[in-house]
């Protein structure tokens, strides 16, 4: 199943948002043996740094690094998927500033429940920073009228195990991006939530 095929932006309403970095993954996803929904915050700016992009996109490069870290043995994005990962964004266009709008939000909130349904076996969501986490937040409890993640700073709530149903929740940070390999600390969470993950996807 090609991602980008099920998934599609109507229009691009949002008007804080770089539509030219619109980016849904592109590659032939085998759903049914995905078991953990990886979700960062945005796209880059840049397309070629996108996760999924040919040659050695950055995004890619700080991801596999905290898979390393976790102790996986992974070369690529091939290689994350067949552990049965998929990776994917919160919000769909690069932002352009730090903050993105309620209206946005809730646009690429739509896109991003379309987006995970498409998976049948899901066992693990890591959410990679505070977008993801409020955005999920927000399709949750509009689903079941119950807040899985609780307000707070990340490094504060993280140690808690959480729940959607039957699926574990970690609130985390994201591995993409410039600064990830040069925040030690909250590279060591990471590694820490991938590894737990991947124990719990088997």
């Amino acid at each position: 199943m090609k991602i980008s095929d099920k998934v599609k932006c109507a229009g691009f309403p949002c008007e804080d948002v770089d539509k030219n970095s619109y980016m849904v993954p592109p590659s032939e996803i085998d759903a049914a043996k995905i078991k953990v929904i990886m979700i960062a915050e945005a796209p880059p700016s840049d397309k070629a740094d996108y996760f999924y992009a040919g040659g050695s996109p950055f995004y890619l490069q700080t991801t596999l690094q905290a898979f390393k870290d976790a102790g996986a043995k992974v070369n690529s994005m091939q290689d994350i998927i067949n552990l049965g990962v998929y990776i994917t964004t919160a919000v769909k266009c690069g932002k352009t500033q730090y903050a993105v709008s309620p209206a946005a939000l809730k646009n690429c909130a739509a896109l991003l429940e379309k987006e995970i349904s498409l998976f049948p076996n899901i066992k693990v969501f890591l959410l990679g920073g505070d977008v993801a986490i409020k955005m999920m937040n927000a399709i949750w409890k509009q689903q079941t009228d119950v807040r899985v993640i609780p307000a707070g700073a990340t490094y504060k709530i993280r140690g808690q195990p959480y729940y959607f149903k039957d699926k574990r929740v970690f609130p985390s940070y994201t591995p993409a991006g410039k600064n990830f390999l040069i925040e030690k600390s909250k590279r060591s969470m990471v590694a820490g939530d991938i590894r737990e993950a991947l124990k719990l996807a088997q």
